[in-house]
């Protein structure tokens, strides 16, 4: 069948995989950064503000509908 001698392949550590794919990513600038956090951070108000109002919304239907 096989050899059951065969020589183990000797694979790379975890560590040292992750050091070489981590250099491979290309990081975006600081600029970058701040305008894509304040986009989400002003997004995020945004739809809050939304589901606040429709919120304010339904339960005052509702309650106008159950009195």
């Amino acid at each position: 069948m096989g050899d059951s001698k065969k020589e183990k392949e000797k694979k790379p550590s975890f560590f040292k995989g992750v050091k070489a794919e981590f250099s491979k990513v290309s990081w975006p600038g600081r600029n970058d950064v701040v305008k894509q956090s304040v986009a989400v951070i002003g997004v995020s108000v945004v739809v809050g503000v939304l589901i606040t109002l429709l919120d304010t919304v339904i339960q005052f239907g509702i309650k106008f509908l159950t009195m």
